[in-house]
Formats: C-alpha cells, structure tokens, sequence
C-alpha cells in the first residue's frame, strides 16, 4: 500500500492549465502533423517501403527511415521545444550505433512516443519499431504509417500472434539493417484496476506481487529473442516515470502535461540473458520485480540513479528538420493539388493501396536481389 500511496501521490495537480489558446495549439500541431504524414505517406513512402523494396529491402528500409525518422522528429521537438516538457535520461549512457531490443513499462497510453527522444538522440528514430495492438494499425493515415515502418501488429493471444510474430521477427534478423525494436511486456498499460488483478494474479499463482507495473508476458518478449539474439548488440531495460501527472495524448498534444518525464536505462548484454525460454521468462519476471522498485524509488524521491547521460535537443537541428519537412510536403501537397488529373489518379490509386496493403497486412518481397 505504501507503493500505491506514492504512485497516487505522484499524480498531483496538473502544472499547466489547459487554456484555449493551448486547445488551439494542440489542434494546429496535430493537423500539421497528419497532413505532413499523409504527403509523406504518398510521395515517400509509397516509393521507399514498396517499389525500393521489390528490388532491395536493405536499401528499402534506409530510404523510408530517412524520410518517416526526420517525420517522427517532429514529435520530440513538440514535447521538448513547444510544449517545454524536460526530458530526463539517466542510468547507462548507451551508444549511439547498436541493435537493440527494448524493454519498457508501459505506465500510459504515449509511453511509446517518448522513446523517440532517445532514439533521436542516437540517430535510430527511422530504425525504431514496435510491437503494439492489431486495432492501433487500423487507425485513418497512421496507420498506413505503422504499416510502412514495419510495426509488428499483435491481438493478445499467443496463438494467433505468434506465427505473425515470427515471421516478421525473421525479417529483422540482416545486421546490415538498423534496428530498434521496442516492446512493452506488460501488454497494456498501467491503472490502479488492473495493478489489483495483475496483483490477485500473482497471489493466486506464487509469482512476485508487484504494485508499480504489471506482472510482464513473457512468450513475445522469449520469441524476439529467440529469432533475433544472433543479430542483436543489447536490450536496453527502459523504465519510465512521470511528473506530475500521467499524460494522454490530448495532454501531449495540447502541452498540458507532462512536466517532466523521466527515462532510466540500463544496458545488458544479449550473454547475461539466459537462452532457455524459461530461464529468459524468469530474467524478465526479475527485471520487471527490480523495475517495481526503481519506480517506488523514483516516486519517494522525486528522480531516478545516475541522472544527466543525455543532453538537449538542438533548437537548430530541430528547426531545419522541420523546415525540411515542412518545404517537401508543400511541395508534394502543390503536386497534388495543381498537376494533370493522372497524376491525381494515380494519387488516388496509392492512398487505396496503401489503406487495403495496411489492413490486409500485405508486404512485398523483393523480386530482384543486388
């Protein structure tokens, strides 16, 4: 109950009170947002991640990360440079060229979107991939996004999800390609109602009772292992708190919350996991017992061990990028908009290709290699 008592604690009174002008903000960084994906979407990735790919998925996939990573940084610029959230990392400072799974509690709906900011930090924010829920690739331009960055789509029951799993997992095994792949073992995020029944669970069954995150699933997180140990660096063990409150995306968008966000890292080696599946599952059961503490730690004093590993984000870089972005979807939306109804056809024929390969889950395979 102490735990829960500082987790409650933690989410204390909002800093920043959300004004019309902050409802205004958020509504104009999420159209540009969506409108700079959607051009991004048809122009880019369309060539990138599926007319690259029938001739060379290496080269595929460092195209679409080049032009989707400099998207994607337009993210962590919101919540750092507009939205002034600080962002604080600390534990291992981790390098910058690696392949890498990540493991991370999943403590609110956007968990997922500030591992952009350290992935940007070390040049992976094209690279990085998660596995999240089949009904989030369903949603309108996002969507398609996920898809073409290569999201592992999962439903929540093993056997449906892993032969998916596998398959793509197998896809990721070349060392030649950059990878993040991020997962988040607790398979939902984190309320006080499912603390209880994940806590009932562990009684029932003589596992650890923890009261800061979720009793982990350990087949996905086994199955990542097992196809991509020959080729991976690390996992990075990444675990994430909030002041003062939780955000949702909403809170994101409009830059009502949060504060701050706090992200611990730990780097371990792919020899300290074990390679049996049950021994790896018991790692990862131990991982997230030790994760419980460091969040209690982390709500009693106000920070995680080992602060300051990484710096800022430059103003300057941000701002050309968004230039870049801004500049290449003007001139695809001017495309769009003013050339020969061909090409508004075609246009037209891409967005119906991308929303069906999306929700059929259709990836091309390369017909000629080099």
């Amino acid at each position: 109950m102490e735990a829960r008592t500082s987790l409650v604690s933690s989410d204390g009174p909002m800093q920043r009170t959300l004004t019309p002008l902050r409802v205004l903000r958020g509504v104009i960084c999420l159209l540009v947002l969506l409108l700079t994906a959607l051009m991004m979407l048809v122009y880019c990735g369309f060539l990138t991640a599926v007319v690259f790919r029938l001739f060379n998925l290496h080269y595929s996939r460092k195209a679409t990360s080049f032009f989707f990573g400099s998207w994607l940084a337009l993210w962590p610029c919101l919540f750092e440079k507009i939205n002034k959230t600080k962002v604080v990392f600390s534990g291992d400072l981790v390098p910058a060229e690696e392949r890498v799974l990540v493991i991370a509690n999943h403590r609110t709906e956007v968990d997922w979107m500030y591992l952009w900011d350290l992935a940007l930090r070390k040049g992976r924010l094209g690279y990085i991939k998660y596995i999240l829920k089949s009904s989030l690739m369903k949603l309108p331009v996002f969507g398609w996004g996920f898809h073409i960055m290569e999201f592992i789509p999962v439903q929540r029951k093993w056997e449906v999800d892993e032969q998916i799993m596998r398959n793509l997992l197998s896809s990721f095994r070349n060392p030649q390609d950059a990878l993040w792949l991020a997962v988040f073992p607790e398979g939902t995020d984190f309320t006080e109602q499912k603390c209880i029944r994940s806590q009932k669970y562990a009684s029932e069954n003589g596992l650890p009772v923890l009261k800061n995150v979720l009793l982990p699933k350990t087949k996905g997180f086994c199955a990542c292992l097992e196809e991509l140990r020959g080729s991976l660096d690390a996992v990075y063990d990444a675990t994430i708190g909030y002041k003062h409150r939780c955000p949702s995306f909403l809170d994101n968008a409009c830059g009502v919350d949060p504060s701050e966000v706090h992200i611990h890292i730990r780097r371990i080696p792919l020899a300290d996991i074990p390679t049996s599946e049950d021994k790896a599952a018991s790692w990862l059961m131990d991982t997230f017992c030790l994760k419980d503490q460091l969040l209690f730690d982390f709500y009693s004093k106000g920070h995680f061990p080992r602060e300051g590993i990484e710096g800022g984000l430059s103003t300057m870089k941000c701002l050309v990028n968004f230039i870049f972005v801004i500049i290449l979807t003007s001139i695809c939306a001017f495309l769009t908009f003013f050339s020969s109804i061909w090409f508004k056809i075609y246009i037209s024929l891409v967005c119906a290709y991308l929303a069906s390969a999306t929700y059929l889950d259709i990836r091309p395979s390369p017909i000629v290699a080099f």
